[in-house]
């Protein structure tokens, strides 16, 4: 059974940071590509970051850019998100997912949600003014 559990949400100033985690079982870790997504209340579920199977790559949406910071560890099975200079408009739930792309694909798979095969179930980022 694939599990994808994350964790590290919480409740944070605006300006302050923190450190997203995504424990991965039940599939070959080091051969998935990982994302993050988020979801506000409201709205559609958007892409917010990638990394490729060995982090040789790495992708993030142009309003986390700079401030965002996707990383793995394979020894792990464990991708993270560390996220700093935090926004309101940053509240979401944020969702880390686990697909079949490889190096050699462009960005826009990576970025596309249905390319996708497992996701976890979410945890809540709060950011307040």
């Amino acid at each position: 059974q694939v599990q994808l559990v994350e964790s590290g949400g919480g409740l944070v100033q605006a300006g302050g940071s923190l450190r997203l985690s995504c424990v991965v079982s039940g599939r070959p870790f080091s051969t998935s590509a990982m994302g993050w997504f988020r979801q506000a209340p409201g709205k559609e579920r958007e892409f917010v970051a990638a990394v490729s199977r060995r982090g040789g790559s790495t992708y993030y949406s142009d309003s986390v850019q700079d401030r965002f910071t996707i990383s793995r560890d394979n020894a792990k099975n464990t991708v993270y998100l560390q996220m700093n200079s935090l926004k309101p408009e940053d509240t979401a739930v944020y969702f880390c997912a686990a697909g079949p792309m490889t190096r050699y694909m462009g960005r826009s798979q990576y970025t596309t949600p249905r390319n996708y095969d497992d996701w976890g179930q979410g945890t809540q980022v709060t950011v307040s003014s």
